[in-house]
């Protein structure tokens, strides 16, 4: 380790092999945790290259456990988080809008590092139950059309690292990586990113995949469709700066997207949101990211189509049903 931080002292960059091996020999407990903290640090200051995220993501699929869902064609929704906004669960709430549109979701998510309430926080505090157990998802994913990956129980190796993120408690790499590594290697993904450089990252990698993918940024900063402002999209055959009024939907303000400061006021936002008593901003932000993954998943549809189905299946509470599904025995 002291040879490669040296190197990267140096402003020196990784190869993809010498990146791979890095993150191998992280998480087979070949380094200290002063070590994997000054590692990890290097990255929080300065780009990460593609050969490097490359490198990393390789190695976590290379270790992780991974499960075969392809019969269900699934899509994963899911944003790297670190945008450090501090918005109530917008992905996470999407998902289950989506798979009462009928849309298979196989969502993979984590609890919070940068953030006080991330996706597998809320879903648990709600009561999900949390497995790794193939027969038991397969069951989640045709009963509630979604299942959920609850990140540590798949990539059993990180277990070295989560002490170390836990206590910096700053977007790391590791942020990155979380939608890239998802174990059912969906054909289908959302990926809302904090920044246009890993917007453009994410997109050049995925270019190099068969995925049928939607990478997504809010030019102010939000890893997803906040309609605070314009936002990017960028699939296989295009990229496209978009508003909020070309999804038939207002602008907000950055205040309507607050999550709650407990992880119970956070709950409460989620099931406002589920049994449609949230607030009208609330809502559209779920309807836009819902309908992104909508388009992303059938791109025949266009965005205003996409809101509509979205639409009906949170008023209708198809959407409600899903996630009450998802937290059935």
């Amino acid at each position: 380790m002291k040879n490669i931080l040296s190197h990267l002292f140096e402003y020196r960059l990784l190869s993809k092999e010498q990146s791979k091996d890095m993150l191998i020999g992280i998480s087979t407990g070949k380094y200290s945790t002063s070590e994997i903290a000054s590692f990890l640090t290097i990255y929080a200051m300065r780009s990460i290259t593609v050969e490097e995220l490359e490198g990393f993501r390789d190695a976590m699929l290379e270790l992780c456990l991974a499960v075969d869902l392809s019969a269900y064609d699934p899509i994963d929704v899911c944003g790297t988080g670190g945008d450090g906004k501090d918005t109530f669960n917008i992905s996470t709430l999407s998902c289950f809008v989506v798979a009462g549109a009928g849309q298979k979701v196989a969502k993979h998510g984590n609890h919070g590092v940068s953030s006080l309430c991330g996706s597998s926080t809320v879903l648990e505090y709600l009561g999900a139950k949390f497995t790794n157990d193939k027969s038991v998802l397969e069951r989640k994913i045709d009963e509630a059309g979604v299942c959920f990956l609850h990140a540590p129980l798949f990539h059993p190796a990180m277990k070295n690292v989560a002490p170390v993120r836990r206590e910096l408690g700053v977007k790391t790499f590791f942020n990155m990586l979380g939608p890239m590594v998802n174990p059912v290697s969906p054909q289908k993904q959302l990926v809302g990113v904090f920044s246009l450089e890993l917007a453009r990252l994410f997109a050049y990698l995925y270019q190099q995949t068969d995925k049928q993918f939607l990478v997504l940024h809010a030019l102010d900063g939000y890893d997803e469709a906040s309609l605070t402002g314009a936002f990017k999209i960028i699939t296989a055959h295009s990229e496209q700066i978009l508003t909020p009024a070309d999804l038939g939907l207002q602008t907000l303000r950055s205040d309507d997207l607050s999550g709650g400061k407990t992880v119970e006021a956070s709950a409460k936002i989620f099931m406002d949101v589920l049994n449609d008593s949230a607030t009208a901003s609330q809502k559209q932000a779920v309807l836009a990211n819902a309908a992104l993954a909508l388009h992303c998943a059938n791109p025949s549809w266009s965005l205003l189509e996409s809101v509509e189905v979205a639409r009906e299946s949170l008023e209708s509470k198809k959407a409600l049903k899903s996630f009450k599904k998802l937290i059935e025995e």
